[in-house]
């Protein structure tokens, strides 16, 4: 399907696409079969027909495993045979069943990227030269091809369009309708490839344990089959379960995922009961629900700061633009005392960070890892509340991170709220009595006593009449724009800040954290809502944003917004004190990453492991690195920094 070669003895059928591949290089570093199965992500073969070895699909001779990465031979000792085994567990195991088997005589099927040539022939070099020549970049966009077209060939990539490559981002745009027409597009692209991920994993035969929640919606549980697939569940996600066997009415139903725990069964908590095949436990499908609700926000937010002067300061809309702007101070009354109360005391850095925050509309907090940036984050938070220039908005990439800013900050006293998805208001986190829902049910009742009586009659029947639904949700949106408008703090994901509860508040005070795991759109969403105070807190020398689609990450989508604006020019301000690590752990990233500027507030005996008697290749220095070899897919070198 590469180059054309056609050699039955040469080729080799991918299982998964239906394509053969021949056992040669060509004009890249692996055979072609090899280097599909790695890009396609498939693991199983059969070889052909007319091929020495006849049609034969490679398979573990004691277990069955198809895995052709995992295989491997072993020569009997008497007769001119082999036998295939896996790596794990068959060829290790002790007691094969056949004595003629020396499981130390174990190779791999695959080596130095091809198959073994007496499995598969190699083609010959004038073959190979007379064959169609593709190029490893080739073979790379007509695999991406293939997802969208699996009978597309290399003469489709030559076809206008196919290939076009999306314009690149800019380090500095001209205004904010050419920055919307840049990232739009790749905002684009990656939603267009989160879709058709999502609503390629349908599985089928599925299995349902069913119960019923606390709040008389019910819940199914089942377990789905491990695949290669790039796609990762998470809470809050939205699944639709259908019931295909014949003891019930067909059935569909659409819930949200409540648990993935660290075992292999999830639960989701169905948005309606009724119907609901409780009875039956087998021959359930499950098909992944594709939310544009992230991309939207990003889309809008991206078309709000072109077309409303208000989104943002002009100062700020200038330097994200990367224009030259004359530097402001914000006047401001500094605290005589920088650590806020319930919190720990800052060092010296932290106390320079904090004061230099509160002085300036835009600013960038870089935090190595274990240098406090949360304590710092909470502690700038805390001073900006109490200026009385409304609420705060905090916000990060992720939920978990959310809900740790949120818990620090709760600490200082201010009265924080956290805003949650809906699809996540089930989900327990250590600061759900925060949540904006669960603060609502827990107002007293003589402030709301109507909304509390249809919350509890809501809760007991589970459905209202019409009538009350609709008088419900009044009283709820009152009572939700009261809570949000008298908060010190309200925290929620960067995503979230697009929330239409948060659509008519203006924030003035912004703080974003882990902003480097964060696209440039994502961190757009809040930073729109008014921003005339900018914070920016992470570490460009750490993780980036995760971008799925390659052709999105490779036009930029991967750059965070603070990264960008380092390289703009705008210096971020270092916090200096590590925490966390043993000095002779800390030593490789300070003078790798941050110029040697890391220095320790824990000593060596600080971080001594009472009763823990390992003999270190240096006795003074808690680390190694282990080298773990292997062949195939499997292979990695696996570095292991040990605390």
């Amino acid at each position: 399907s590469y180059c054309g070669i056609h050699d039955p003895a040469c080729v080799v059928y991918c299982n998964t696409s239906k394509k053969w591949f021949c056992n040669g290089r060509g004009n890249t570093s692996g055979s072609h079969i090899v280097n599909h199965l790695v890009r396609a992500k498939c693991k199983e073969v059969t070889l052909h027909k007319d091929g020495p070895l006849g049609e034969t699909v490679l398979e573990c001779y004691n277990c069955g495993c198809r895995n052709v990465f995992l295989l491997g031979f072993i020569p009997a000792k008497a007769d001119s045979v082999v036998v295939l085994l896996c790596r794990q567990p068959c060829a290790s195991q002790s007691s094969l069943k056949d004595i003629n088997w020396d499981s130390s005589q174990w190779q791999p099927l695959i080596q130095d990227r091809c198959f073994l040539s007496w499995l598969v022939k190699i083609p010959s070099e004038q073959e190979q030269l007379r064959a169609r020549q593709i190029t490893a970049q080739q073979i790379n966009k007509l695999e991406e091809l293939w997802k969208e077209n699996p009978s597309a060939t290399l003469e489709d990539l030559e076809k206008p369009g196919v290939d076009e490559e999306p314009q690149h981002v800019l380090l500095r745009y001209e205004d904010a309708y050419q920055y919307q027409n840049i990232f739009g597009p790749l905002v684009k692209l990656e939603a267009d490839y989160d879709k058709k991920l999502k609503e390629s994993q349908t599985q089928d035969n599925i299995t349902v344990r069913w119960d019923l929640g606390l709040n008389k919606k019910r819940i199914a549980y089942f377990t789905l089959p491990k695949t290669d697939s790039d796609m990762r569940l998470m809470q809050g996600d939205e699944i639709c379960l259908r019931y295909k066997g014949d003891l019930a009415p067909l059935w569909k139903g659409i819930g949200h995922v409540i648990k993935v725990p660290d075992s292999d069964e999830i639960a989701i908590e169905l948005r309606s009961s009724v119907g609901a095949p409780v009875e039956v436990t087998h021959n359930f499908q499950v098909d992944f629900v594709w939310k544009s609700t992230s991309f939207d926000r990003m889309q809008s937010a991206l078309k709000t700061f072109a077309v409303d002067e208000t989104s943002v300061s002009g100062y700020i809309y200038h330097k994200l633009l990367g224009h030259e702007v004359e530097d402001v101070i914000i006047k401001c009354q500094l605290p005589k005392r920088f650590t806020a109360q319930g919190l720990p005391d800052l060092n010296h850095s932290q106390v320079y960070a904090v004061k230099t925050v509160l002085q300036r509309p835009l600013s960038l907090i870089q935090g190595p890892p274990g240098t406090g940036k949360t304590v710092t984050s909470a502690t700038i938070v805390y001073h900006l509340a109490r200026q009385g220039n409304g609420p705060v908005l905090v916000c990060a990439p992720s939920n978990i991170a959310v809900d740790q800013l949120t818990e620090k900050i709760h600490q200082t006293g201010l009265k924080v709220v956290r805003l949650c998805a809906k699809s996540r208001e089930a989900i327990d986190s250590p600061v759900s009595f925060l949540a904006l829902h669960n603060q609502i049910r827990n107002m007293e009742s003589f402030s709301m006593p109507e909304l509390q009586k249809l919350q509890q009659l809501k809760d007991e029947t589970g459905e209202l009449s019409s009538a009350d639904e609709k008088r419900y949700r009044a009283l709820k949106r009152a009572a939700e724009r009261e809570l949000l408008m008298n908060a010190d703090v309200i925290c929620c994901t960067c995503v979230g800040a697009g929330d239409p509860r948060l659509a008519k508040m203006q924030f003035r005070s912004i703080l974003i954290d882990e902003s480097t795991q964060a696209t440039e759109p994502e961190c757009m969403v809040p930073v729109v809502l008014g921003a005339k105070q900018l914070i920016l807190v992470g570490d460009h020398c750490q993780l980036g944003p995760v971008v799925m689609c390659k052709k999105a990450a490779k036009a930029g989508l991967s750059q965070s917004l603070f990264e960008r604006l380092v390289v703009l020019g705008i210096r971020p301000i270092r916090l200096q004190v590590q925490y966390r690590m043993h000095p002779a752990l800390s030593a490789f990233p300070s003078n790798i990453f941050y110029e040697g500027s890391l220095q320790n507030g824990v000593t060596a005996a600080d971080r001594v492991k009472k009763g823990f008697d390992f003999q270190w290749p240096q006795p003074d220095k808690p680390m190694f690195f282990l080298c773990n070899p292997g062949t195939g897919r499997n292979c990695k070198f696996r570095h292991f920094l040990f605390k």
